[in-house]
């Protein structure tokens, strides 16, 4: 059996959905889907928010997930049981990701990969998955943009490899474009067949990622 989190929760007097987060967190602890939660509320204690980094509310910190604004009970309990599950770690972190850049918080997710860059998997599984929002994948494509020559996207070549093979364009195209970005010459071997690819932006992303490599 999966151990429930703890959670913490900053809020603000005044803020509109403070006491609805806070009532469904609540009721989350007398249900035990939460060992416990502790409240600060940030006029109280801004030095508390000051350490977080935290610049609105309401903000709940679950394990390794930091969850802003308004969210259901129905969400708060999705986001428990992603922090208290001991398996498919990448695809829970594969969502985490993804709401942060949808909210716009790209930056937070580029910190979190250059701080553990094992991460790099749950954004190449969100660029994987067809379902992906355009938002979201132009996240991942500005994430590993900045990686580019680095050891995190070097180790995953021959991931980005095998989804080169994708029957799904996009999913060709991007790979690729990360292989170049990569700056190894271990990229090259699945990026030349792309050169034959039926889709011509994909055989153009080919010729620019080799040309990327050969620079």
């Amino acid at each position: 059996m999966s151990q429930a989190p703890s959670a913490l929760l900053l809020i603000s007097t005044g803020c509109p959905h403070c006491p609805s987060v806070l009532q469904s967190l609540s009721e989350l602890v007398k249900e035990a889907k939460l060992a416990s939660l502790e409240v600060v509320n940030i006029m109280a204690a801004p030095e508390r928010a000051a350490a977080l980094n935290v610049r609105s509310v309401p903000w709940v910190k679950l394990g390794d997930f930091e969850l802003l604004g308004m969210k259901s009970k129905t969400e708060l309990e999705q986001w428990i049981s992603k922090a208290s599950s001991n398996t498919e770690q990448s695809e829970s972190m594969s969502a985490y990701f993804e709401e942060l850049m949808t909210s716009g918080e790209i930056a937070k997710v580029q910190e979190m990969v250059e701080q553990q860059p094992k991460h790099i998997q749950s954004l190449l599984d969100i660029m994987a998955n067809e379902q992906s929002s355009l938002s979201a994948r132009l996240g991942v494509a500005a994430v590993i943009e900045h990686l580019s020559g680095s050891d995190a996207l070097v180790n995953v070549i021959d991931t980005l490899g095998t989804y080169c093979q994708s029957p799904n364009a996009r999913i060709r195209n991007d790979a690729c474009y990360y292989l170049g970005l990569s700056l190894h010459p271990n990229a090259k071997k699945y990026i030349q067949p792309l050169l034959e690819d039926e889709d011509a932006d994909v055989r153009e992303c080919a010729a620019d990622a080799l040309e990327e490599i050969g620079n």
